[in-house]
């Protein structure tokens, strides 16, 4: 039996809240067309492409543990969970959630950084397009969405958050960190990227059926104006 916004009338009402906030994307910026949402992808995916051994030497060292430990103390149940790292790059995270005995499976649409999270972990990594994705209906426990659904173009991103909470289990939790702005989005750069602000990053995510769990602002300790990054978690009702 279908739980309460879960059958296909739930279904329907998170499409049409959806449908809403996209509206309400056109009406604050111009759309992409369908050659400018391929170059978005493409082009960024290109700069990491070219990049991918330098990125993965910048990024050995980050220390993340935050934001890990925010969306594994989220889950409900007990461990070992099954785990997406969405936008898993050179496999640093991937890692981590594989040697804390976890399930894990790694996301990446650049093809370098899927053969070198494969290479250093030794975990399932899948090679999408994450405005062209595949993935299994209520398959994960948790999603890990370090640095990459910037990424998404806003107009892209209803549709996409949608594929993510059907992909996750009932009661299933999305962990998600972006650069924040003033809801502007373009290039940077080789790379496309949308940078929202917490109200608008709610907004998002509400409208595609999740519940707010926490968020938090990194790095920690410092003046507000020195925190670029919004690091927020949602579940999944059950």
């Amino acid at each position: 039996m279908d739980r309460p916004g879960q059958g296909p009338a739930g279904r329907g009402i998170r499409a049409a809240r959806c449908a809403k906030i996209a509206k309400e994307a056109r009406i604050r910026r111009n759309l992409l067309d369908p050659r400018e949402l391929r170059e978005a992808a493409t082009r960024t995916l290109a700069h990491y492409e070219q990049r991918a051994e330098e990125f993965r030497a910048g990024t050995r060292d980050h220390d993340v543990g935050q934001n890990v430990a925010a969306l594994l103390r989220n889950i409900p149940g007990a461990p070992p969970f099954t785990i997406l790292d969405f936008g898993c790059g050179p496999g640093r995270d991937l890692a981590t959630f594989a040697a804390l005995g976890h399930v894990a499976i790694g996301l990446d649409g650049a093809a370098a950084f899927a053969a070198m999270a494969r290479a250093a972990t030794r975990c399932e990594v899948w090679q999408q397009d994450f405005l062209r994705l595949d993935l299994p209906a209520g398959g994960f426990d948790g999603i890990f969405a370090n640095a990459s659904l910037f990424h998404v173009p806003s107009q892209e991103l209803p549709r996409v958050l949608r594929q993510l909470y059907d992909a996750l289990k009932p009661a299933g939790v999305l962990f998600s960190s972006n650069p924040r702005g003033e809801n502007e989005e373009g290039w940077n750069g080789g790379r496309y990227g949308a940078y929202h602000d917490l109200v608008a990053w709610r907004r998002y995510l509400s409208h595609a059926g999740f519940t707010e769990l926490e968020h938090y602002y990194r790095p920690t300790g410092l003046p507000r104006e020195q925190q670029p990054w919004l690091a927020s978690v949602w579940r999944r009702p059950a």
